[in-house]
């Protein structure tokens, strides 16, 4: 079973040759190795490429473990590769596991006839550190797990059984393959505390690692919630956690989002065009492992499905914000809410989530936010029961959850 990933491939194609360091980033056991082989490898073959001007190495491999202490000796290794002035395309997976290996990639980009492509998993990867030793030579790619219409693509069945599916399992490639929903569940909890969870505890060397668990426990509750790192602390310490501090609980946000669990969407205010420092809100990366985290209780479809939404705005490449509009009522000035405002380039559009509009009130209740921004932007309401695309009587594009999902172009019908 292939996934073709298009969305990612063609960022490749057309960054190709483009003497910077690609650079593939996202969470453990989302598809990025599978990005460079066989997808991206096949496409250069196919393009004409000599198989043997590929130079693929797989770091988490035990017969490469010699070049995780010794970065001269893979220097070595790969120039030793090259044999003639045509380019050669360097494919490395999982490089974080190399040591000094932004020493390494600086130096390798002065090949003129490499071009680099590498995979990393490590949060080190995005550190400020790390990209001033990259000194601007990288151009990241931030990798996802499937989105629906990638799930969809493999998925044997029809939308609403592919749509139930992937709001309780969500998009790791894996899922796909497994039969029963007992192997789903025990793969995704396995996956979450053996791997993301440990490598977060070991990584930082983590002392309250039950703080850490009640945390992600705390934010996978709280989805589509307003939350900041004070209304945490203050939880725990109603619950009689009296010398935990802020600064850990600022630090363990941190240490989720640098893993890529979890992604903070900021608030907007539409009308002073300024940022709301706090509070925010946090999604999932991935719906199955937010579930996971919660031994899949918890399945409020409204919160699922804005984390969806979420996550397919930003796959898109969308910056995506909370919105923040004051309405005011004679002399009260009342604070309510967008979902989100999503920015690319000079695009914006401005979305809420809902279940249905079945009622005329339910529809003017969604429509109030959205009419009391005062631009020309595109205003939109996605519900998950919508036979088709309409238009309410104040022009807001009503769309589908499938439609949404499932064509790459939907926000501009």
């Amino acid at each position: 079973m292939e996934i073709k990933r298009p969305n990612y491939l063609n960022q490749l194609i057309r960054k190709r040759e483009n003497g910077l360091i690609k650079v593939i980033t996202g969470i453990r056991r989302s598809g990025k190795s599978y990005l460079l082989d066989p997808l991206f490898k096949n496409y250069l073959i196919a393009d004409g490429v000599p198989e043997d001007h590929i130079i693929k190495i797989e770091f988490d491999r035990v017969e490469n473990l010699i070049f995780h202490r010794d970065v001269w000796k893979l220097n070595d290794y790969i120039l030793s590769l090259i044999k003639d002035s045509s380019t050669y395309y360097l494919l490395l997976d999982e490089i974080q596991l190399v040591e000094q290996f932004a020493f390494l990639l600086t130096g390798l980009i002065y090949e003129k006839n490499l071009d680099i492509y590498v995979t990393g998993s490590n949060s080190k990867f995005l550190s400020s550190d790390i990209i001033t030793e990259f000194r601007g030579r990288d151009d990241q790619i931030r990798f996802y797990p499937l989105s629906f219409s990638e799930f969809f693509s493999a998925f044997s069945g029809d939308k609403l059984e592919c749509w139930n599916e992937y709001i309780t399992y969500g998009g790791m490639p894996l899922v796909l393959s497994m039969k029963t929903d007992q192997e789903k569940a025990d793969y995704l909890k396995n996956l979450f505390n053996q791997t993301y969870f440990k490598d977060i505890v070991d990584r930082y060397r983590i002392k309250r690692v039950d703080v850490l668990d009640s945390l992600v426990n705390i934010l996978a509750s709280s989805i589509g919630s307003l939350t900041n790192p004070q209304k945490i602390i203050n939880t725990y310490r109603s619950h009689g956690e009296k010398e935990l501090s802020i600064n850990t609980i600022h630090s363990y946000l941190s240490h989720l989002e640098e893993a890529f669990i979890v992604k903070k969407a900021n608030r907007y205010d539409v009308k002073g065009r300024k940022y709301v420092q706090t509070p925010y809100k946090y999604y999932f990366t991935d719906i199955g492992l937010r579930n996971a985290c919660l031994n899949f209780r918890q399945q409020e479809l409204s919160h699922l499905m804005e984390n969806v939404i979420y996550n397919e705005l930003v796959i898109r490449g969308y910056n995506v914000d909370v919105g923040l509009v004051g309405i005011r009522k004679g002399n009260k000035r009342k604070q309510t809410e967008i979902d989100f405002v999503c920015n690319l380039g000079s695009k914006r559009y401005y979305i809420q989530s809902a279940l249905n509009l079945d009622t005329r009130e339910k529809t003017i209740q969604e429509s109030r936010p959205l009419n009391h921004v005062n631009d020309n932007f595109k205003k939109i309401i996605i519900v998950r029961d919508a036979p088709r695309h309409w238009y309410t009587e104040s022009g807001i594009l009503v769309l589908g959850i499938f439609d949404f999902l499932l064509n790459p172009k939907s926000l501009d019908l």
